[in-house]
């Protein structure tokens, strides 16, 4: 499956939760290199989801970006399909995400 496929499937998915704000971050030259592919609100929790396909990698830069985030207390990580999301947002509302 390719990325873009992943990425339209998670955001469908994240439409349907209740309380959620989410968008996809398009690159450019006017965006801020190394942000997650989809930015969300959920619950009053802030998820950065880096999408890869089975075999894509982070850049290091994405891995950067992706600890600040979590170090300033939001949720950063790497998804390679809805399921990867929903595990996440299982994990993040037990109150130790």
């Amino acid at each position: 499956m390719k990325e873009s496929a992943i990425v339209k499937s998670i955001l469908a998915f994240l439409k349907t939760l209740p309380g959620c704000f989410a968008w996809k971050e398009h690159g450019g030259m006017y965006g801020t290199a190394g942000i997650p592919d989809i930015i969300a609100c959920i619950g009053g929790k802030f998820y950065g989801f880096e999408v890869k396909t089975e075999r894509g990698k982070p850049t290091a830069l994405q891995e950067v970006t992706m600890r600040k985030i979590q170090a300033a207390g939001g949720i950063a990580v790497v998804v390679r399909s809805v399921a990867d999301v929903k595990a996440v947002l299982t994990e993040g509302s037990d109150g130790n995400g």
